[in-house]
């Protein structure tokens, strides 16, 4: 009996280990005989690349002034609206001329008294001088005489010249458009008295477009104008467009608050942007080193980014990785590789630890 229950046992272990046998797999194979993978295998050094920084912008008009009146008066005239295109030389405003207008004719009559005065005191010079020339009169008073001749010239002089300022005014009674601009903001109505040099609307120029940004310190120091940048614009219907933008002014005084300075950008005509347009802008700070590899060689197992590298005996080891920038097809490792690490790339099949690797050239 204890015999036969031994023989099971036996029996059922010899079944047990073939099972196990039949179970167990082959180590992973791939592309590649012997069981190895092919893939290219890369010396890490460190490498000099650019450093940039965006910055956020705005797209402004590249000409905007706010127009004002030379004369005080009502306006009588409004025939522009916000978000209205106006031409170079057009109507925006126009005062009440009545009070102009009656300058012009006191400034006319003053011209006529002087006019009058001034031939009642030729005349008189006239007749004085002959009887100075025949001695019949003292010096002194011919001198009187010429003297209030003179003061009547003048008079004339300062009356025609009181009637042209008159008539300019009836100029500056129209305020019409300085160049082809959009109405953004308007501040008077019809009926509303203004003063000289009150701010009655905001003209932007229509067309040409601007950036304005600020940037810091180091950012301003690798500038030049004329240099073009990359400029993101948030695009009709939300997708970002990417123009190049060239640098058309800077400001060398820093904000003394932000220690920022002010850089303007002008914007290619193709841009779909408006003003009012939030951007970013990106700008050189200058150079780093680190090490760059191929984006498509990152990885992530488990959530985390990494590589594989070649150790010494040949195989494939998943390495961990913090990365940085990416700049077009590469990425900038923070941490997890060092020059002389031999990165593998281009494997043809799926790379796992331990597994061993053919070199072929790339």
């Amino acid at each position: 009996m204890i015999w036969n229950r031994a023989v099971k046992i036996f029996c059922l272990l010899g079944l047990l280990a073939a099972l196990a046998a039949c179970g167990s797999s082959a180590p992973e194979q791939t592309a590649g005989t012997g069981g190895t993978l092919r893939a290219q295998v890369v010396s890490l050094n460190e490498q000099s690349f650019p450093q940039f920084a965006d910055f956020p912008g705005s797209v402004v008009s590249a000409r905007e002034v706010q127009v004002a009146s030379r004369l005080m008066g009502y306006v009588e005239k409004l025939p522009v609206h916000e978000g209205m295109s106006v031409k170079a030389g057009e109507l925006l405003l126009a005062l009440d001329p009545n009070d102009v207008r009656a300058g012009i004719r006191q400034a006319q009559a003053a011209l006529a008294k002087a006019e009058s005065v001034l031939t009642d005191a030729a005349a008189n010079y006239e007749r004085f001088l002959a009887l100075y020339q025949q001695k019949a009169v003292p010096q002194q008073q011919f001198q009187q005489v010429e003297m209030g001749y003179k003061v009547a010239q003048g008079d004339r002089a300062a009356a025609v010249a009181a009637l042209e300022q008159a008539r300019a005014q009836l100029a500056y009674v129209e305020v019409r458009a300085p160049f082809a601009a959009v109405v953004v903001n308007k501040f008077i109505d019809v009926g509303q008295l203004v003063a000289p040099g009150q701010p009655l609307m905001t003209l932007q120029s229509a067309g040409a477009l601007q950036v304005q940004v600020q940037v810091s310190q180091q950012a301003y120091d690798q500038l030049q104008l004329g240099q073009a940048l990359a400029v993101t614009l948030n695009g009709r219907g939300g997708a970002e467009q990417i123009v190049q933008a060239s640098v058309a002014r800077l400001v060398a005084a820093a904000d003394p608050m932000t220690h920022s300075h002010t850089v303007k950008l002008d914007l290619p005509p193709e841009s779909d942007a408006v003003a009012g347009d939030f951007v970013r802008v990106k700008v050189s700070i200058g150079e780093d080193k680190g090490m760059l590899i191929p984006l498509a060689a990152v990885e992530r197992r488990a959530g985390i980014d990494g590589v594989f590298v070649l150790d010494a005996d040949g195989r494939a080891t998943f390495r961990m990785l913090r990365l940085g920038r990416v700049t077009a097809d590469r990425v900038v490792v923070l941490s997890g590789l060092v020059a002389g690490d031999k990165l593998i790339i281009n494997a043809e099949g799926d790379l796992y630890n331990g597994a061993l690797i053919e070199k072929v050239q790339g």
